[in-house]
């Protein structure tokens, strides 16, 4: 089985910084078209730069909360490629929250940004799939993988609002891989420990302990760098994965095989 992606093309979200920029360009590395789209448009100006008309890496800028925006999106990569054939949910937001502010917001602002964003992402692409693949009776339609957390499966306070997004991302990852199953549509996602995402380097800046205290509680010793999730996300897109769906990959460097009493996941 082949882990290629040459030639096909993906639309990855959250793609101006950190785990989603590192996936995008892993993509166009390996001979994607990709379209890298984020809400951050001078960020994606400064990794992308000027496009020629026949570049396999293109942008998009835009708040993808809103459903037009998604719509000019696919629109976009459909100008740019004329199809779309992976489809990687990395746009995502870390609050922190108090569990007992009647008027924290956190959890629904990350339910929004995290979870729904993804969901209704992958089904105005999926429906895409479904209609460029008409007539072809065998192999696969697409591929739609969404980045989680291992912060689903463990439990810290300041962190609600986050894991309860992450969990909802794992279901809903689970709900759509058997609702696209028929259409030959796998959908998987990537759970991901500490990695070392702008944020992440922000929080260490300030507090120097923090790393430390990760790097204790994983039992390879050290914080990821965002191109190592990239791998794992091309062999989810790959047709080496083709009898895989609904399935979360952790790549977490063993820390959810240990004490729980640790630092966040991040």
């Amino acid at each position: 089985m082949s882990f290629s992606v040459e030639g096909k093309t993906a639309i990855v979200t959250g793609a101006a910084n950190g785990v989603g920029l590192a996936i995008a360009r892993h993509f166009a590395a390996k001979g994607a078209n990709v379209m890298f789209a984020d809400i951050d448009e001078d960020r994606l100006i400064k990794e992308c730069g000027e496009r020629d008309e026949g570049d396999s890496m293109r942008y998009f800028a835009g708040d993808l909360r809103e459903r037009l925006t998604m719509a000019n999106l696919l629109s976009a990569t459909l100008d740019a490629f004329d199809r779309v054939d992976i489809l990687v949910n990395g746009s995502r937001q870390m609050l922190t929250s108090d569990p007992l502010d009647l008027d924290d917001t956190s959890i629904e602002l990350m339910l929004s940004q995290n979870m729904m964003t993804a969901l209704r992402l992958s089904q105005l692409v999926a429906k895409r799939m479904i209609k460029q693949a008409e007539g072809q009776e065998r192999g696969q339609v697409g591929a739609i993988v969404n980045l989680s957390s291992i912060a689903a499966r463990r439990t810290h306070p300041s962190l609600l609002g986050y894991s309860i997004s992450c969990a909802a991302m794992d279901q809903m990852t689970r709900g759509m891989a058997v609702a696209l199953a028929p259409e030959r549509i796998r959908v998987n996602a990537v759970a991901f420990g500490s990695v070392m995402s702008t944020s992440l380097k922000d929080t260490l800046r300030d507090n120097r302990d923090y790393r430390s205290d990760i790097e204790d509680h994983t039992p390879l010793g050290r914080i990821a760098a965002p191109g190592e999730l990239a791998e794992a996300v091309q062999f989810l897109t790959s047709e080496s994965a083709g009898f895989m769906t609904g399935q979360i990959i952790t790549v977490d460097g063993g820390r959810t095989l240990v004490d729980p009493v640790a630092a966040p996941a991040h």
